[in-house]
């Protein structure tokens, strides 16, 4: 097992460019963690010296691989401010002002949720691959980094390639073209990242991934009302968000809050989905509202919004999506599969898709 204070001594010993003491010292090394021959941290730097820090990095990583009982050694580098390294982010044009589209994206729809647990990104996977039967081009960006979960839903395994170190290629399943953050860790590995570090992460995402030409992107964010969505509305052009919840009360308080939160930013609600809206006994044929009926449907009549569908409480949508093949793909014909459908269908009526 490798020894955590010998891999502190080991990274002390890694000066900072141009002088300025050693990375430890210099507070530059964050969530260390060791476990059995593993270990990660992350390089926590100022954007202007991301070119002088990439050989520090590689440094500080041959420097613990060549401890005892190291047996892989992962050193991840973010910026502790705002803008990203200037390499790794497109410069706009000096007359550009406001959110920004992203070149080769024709729209950009957000997944929303105010709280965890109501089937956001469910919603948004079988969404993206109703959207690709029916002829677009669509791209799904899993914009929730600490729980990315789209890699399980859509299947997808491996890390992207990165053919000059800039550029990301993403991967593609059930004709869509995917980008998690679940793809560059290691499974089960947390990502510890502070609100900047976030931010950062999601326009490289947004502006350094090789999407191509798309009529859609969904982006699936996560629940909540936080950093990821505040940059997402305002650093680029959103045509609209689909807020997803459960009858429940609590959820429907903090979908309130998410409504809210993007009409502040002046992002159009393009409607509500009640999730788990009703369950039918596959043995008896017993319909049962087992979280409650109807919320979301007063809820969107009561802001303004359409109620866009109410998918079913069904074991088939859940084995689906940890089978990474999403009900849309696996049983396109299927009542369980119908309201994905319709809500794609209505989004390429309105021209948003």
């Amino acid at each position: 097992m490798a020894d955590r204070d010998a891999v502190v001594a080991a990274l002390s010993g890694i000066g900072m460019p141009g002088g300025g003491g050693d990375i430890v010292s210099a507070g530059v090394v964050k969530a260390l963690t060791v476990e059995g021959g593993e270990v990660r941290f992350v390089l926590e730097i100022d954007p202007k010296q991301a070119e002088a820090m990439k050989p520090v990095r590689d440094a500080a990583e041959a420097a613990v691989r060549a401890l005892p009982g190291v047996t892989k050694v992962s050193a991840m580098m973010t910026a502790h401010s705002e803008k990203a390294p200037p390499e790794l982010k497109p410069k706009p044009k000096p007359s550009q002002t406001g959110p920004q589209r992203v070149p080769g994206v024709h729209h950009i729809i957000a997944v929303a949720s105010g709280k965890g647990g109501v089937g956001k990104s469910t919603v948004a996977a079988n969404l993206a691959v109703a959207l690709a039967a029916e002829g677009r081009r669509v791209g799904l960006l899993d914009a929730d980094v600490y729980g990315p979960s789209q890699p399980r839903m859509l299947g997808v395994s491996g890390r992207p390639a990165s053919p000059d170190g800039k550029t990301i290629l993403p991967l593609r399943a059930h004709g869509v073209t995917m980008m998690s953050m679940g793809l560059m860790v290691e499974e089960g590995q947390a990502v510890v990242w502070r609100g900047p570090m976030l931010m950062g992460a999601l326009q490289q995402m947004m502006n350094q991934v090789q999407w191509g030409e798309l009529d859609v992107l969904i982006v699936d964010l996560p629940p909540g009302t936080g950093d990821v969505q505040l940059t997402l509305g305002q650093k680029f052009a959103i045509d609209g968000a689909i807020i997803v919840s459960t009858p429940q009360d609590v959820a429907l308080l903090d979908a309130r809050k998410g409504i809210d939160m993007f009409r502040q930013m002046n992002t159009p609600i393009l409607g509500m989905i009640e999730n788990m809206s009703t369950h039918i006994c596959s043995n008896c044929g017993h319909e049962e509202h087992v979280f409650g009926h109807g919320g979301v449907a007063a809820e969107a009549a009561k802001l303004g919004v359409p109620l866009m569908a109410e998918i079913p409480l069904h074991l088939d949508i859940r084995v689906a999506a940890d089978g990474g093949t999403p009900i849309t793909a696996q049983k396109p014909d299927s009542p369980q599969a119908a309201a994905f459908r319709t809500v794609a269908q209505g989004l390429i009526t309105i021209g948003v898709a």
